[in-house]
């Protein structure tokens, strides 16, 4: 057993002190669907609704066994690793400074305050996280604190690690396929290494956020690179740069295996975990399970186990997820129309909806126009054909629109 094995072993023994394993089911709905073995590592259901506890409580418990003295540890997130690294601090009997955006939800933000209790004092500071960042590590240097990253950090990817010593031990077998959420890189870094060592046949499929694709821009480059831009929408792993240390644990990956989810399409996994199966997934922690589409042909009759690494949902966000997949599957579209100012026009307009249409959202940009209004309409439908219906009627009867859907500018700034 090599030694980063034996050193996993060891932080999963740990761990039985604050919790007992996240549970690995076997899904029938999914099974049944892609003909094979679907297995749920349920991450959601950890202490903190999220892995992130592993890591914070492994490298919390090191830090502390070489240096006793230790007693001041910092973090700077927004999410999963701020309510970890709270729940390890009280259970240490330690004192930690999180450092939070102002704009984190308050939800987010008592539930922090709730797993740390008298043992954590919470500091919001700035708008951008790399600012929550920079404030956190400058207070590191003047308390004498000890930092705890979210991922870059051999100990937190330890801690990680655990999540595939139950897998193993709970599946009682090698599984042919595990599929892995990427956000920073610590809960893949710590998963392959372990059974790479321990599972040498399994083989491994990454998922990324379209917006957040840190690890396909590091195997691009041959090293950590920033991107430009990122999409916050999957916000526990929308991370703009791969960590120095857990690229060292992933440069091997090929990037073939490296997926690409859509923001909106991972809306359309969360409502059907939801309604389906009643599983309370964010966005990171659905990306697994949202990539088995593109798996299909590869996985049939194979053991695949799914990590669903979170279930932190705010429910204030379930419109804005169910809008999302609406557009992305074809059952909402939102379009100006051009409509002739006579009398008889709007009704003439109406008439050309089918049974199952519903007008979602319907406005005057431009109310002054003397012969033609523009209108922006919001139209919900059962199918995505029907869509092809209404715009055929409305060509047919000279009605001009333009589809602004997909058009994100524009969607942004009036819907």
């Amino acid at each position: 057993m090599s030694d980063f094995a034996t050193n996993a072993r060891l932080a999963t023994a740990a761990l039985r002190d604050l919790f007992d394993p996240t549970p690995l089911q076997r899904n029938d709905h999914l099974s049944a669907q892609y003909d094979a073995e679907i297995w749920l590592k349920r991450e959601d259901l950890a202490p903190v609704r999220s892995y992130k506890i592993r890591g914070a409580v492994n490298a919390m418990r090191k830090v502390r066994a070489t240096n006793p003295a230790q007693q001041v540890f910092v973090c700077a997130s927004a999410g999963n690793h701020a309510q970890g690294v709270a729940y390890a601090c009280r259970h240490f009997g330690v004192q930690g400074t999180i450092f939070m955006p102002v704009t984190t939800p308050q939800q987010k933000i008592e539930k922090t305050r709730v797993f740390g209790g008298d043992s954590v004092d919470i500091v919001l500071t700035g708008d951008y996280f790399d600012q929550t960042l920079a404030a956190a590590q400058n207070f590191c240097t003047d308390q004498n604190a000890h930092f705890l990253s979210p991922f870059d950090d051999p100990d937190v990817i330890e801690g990680q690690a655990s999540v595939a010593v139950e897998m193993l031990e709970q599946l009682g077998r090698a599984p042919d396929l595990v599929v892995l959420p990427v956000g920073g890189g610590g809960l893949a870094s710590g998963v392959t290494a372990y059974m790479r060592a321990e599972s040498p046949k399994t083989q491994f499929r990454f998922v990324e956020p379209v917006g957040g694709a840190s690890l396909t821009a590091a195997l691009a480059h041959d090293g950590p690179t920033t991107i430009s831009r990122v999409n916050s929408f999957v916000d526990g792993a929308a991370v703009a740069r791969l960590g120095v240390c857990t690229y060292d644990f992933l440069k091997w990956v090929d990037p073939a295996h490296v997926l690409l989810a859509p923001e909106d399409r991972i809306c359309v996994t969360m409502l059907e975990m939801l309604n389906v199966e009643g599983i309370v997934l964010e966005p990171a922690g659905a990306l697994s399970v949202d990539v088995l589409p593109e798996l299909s042909d590869q996985i049939r009759g194979k053991a695949v186990v799914c990590v669903t690494s979170g279930g932190n949902f705010d429910f204030e966000r379930l419109p804005e997820v169910k809008e999302r997949a609406q557009r992305y599957s074809g059952l909402k579209k939102y379009f100006i129309l051009r409509m002739p100012q006579r009398p008889g026009a709007l009704r003439e307009f109406l008439m050309m909806l089918g049974p199952d249409d519903d007008i979602a959202r319907f406005e005057y940009l431009k109310k002054s126009a003397r012969n033609f209004g523009s209108v922006l309409i919001g139209i919900e439908t059962k199918s995505a054909d029907n869509f092809r219906q209404l715009f055929d009627n409305m060509g047919k009867a000279g009605f001009s629109f333009r589809d602004i859907t997909a058009d994100e500018a524009l969607a942004e700034f009036l819907v």
